[in-house]
């Protein structure tokens, strides 16, 4: 599962800079999105679920089919546009079998603290290589 994308969705803070990064680095149409963050709460971008004073709410970023896992450029450390500009560091991107690569590593810390790792499937027609870690904590 080489050139995987990380997605720590405790870390995820739904401010869609991941979408921009990559709309802007392969110059899509204003309504084309090869990335997007869904939010997971009331069924709207973000609206929460559940009712006052148990609200909930987190963010999922998600990459479709068409996403071609750029490897971006020089000036991104040849890190996909989406991972090099994650102000929140919630992704992280390499060769996930590589056990000394930074995701690998990533990944390895993750599970040690109880986080779930997982992709989503394939019905939702999403791209593939990309593995999901969330804790409920």
């Amino acid at each position: 599962m080489a050139n995987t994308i990380l997605v720590n969705m405790n870390r995820c803070t739904g401010c869609w800079t991941c979408s921009m990064a990559c709309k802007t680095a392969h110059h899509l149409d204003v309504d084309e999105f090869w990335q997007y963050v869904r939010t997971i709460g009331g069924g709207e971008i973000d609206q929460p679920g559940g009712k006052w004073p148990n609200l909930y709410m987190k963010w999922m970023p998600v990459w479709k089919q068409k996403c071609a896992k750029c490897t971006g450029d020089e000036s991104t450390g040849f890190k996909p546009y989406c991972v090099y500009n994650c102000p929140a560091g919630a992704l992280s991107f390499g060769d996930v079998d590589d056990p000394e690569s930074e995701i690998a590593k990533r990944k390895g810390e993750l599970l040690e603290k109880g986080f779930r790792v997982y992709e989503i499937p394939e019905w939702e027609e999403t791209r593939e290589g990309i593995l999901y870690a969330e804790n409920s904590i």
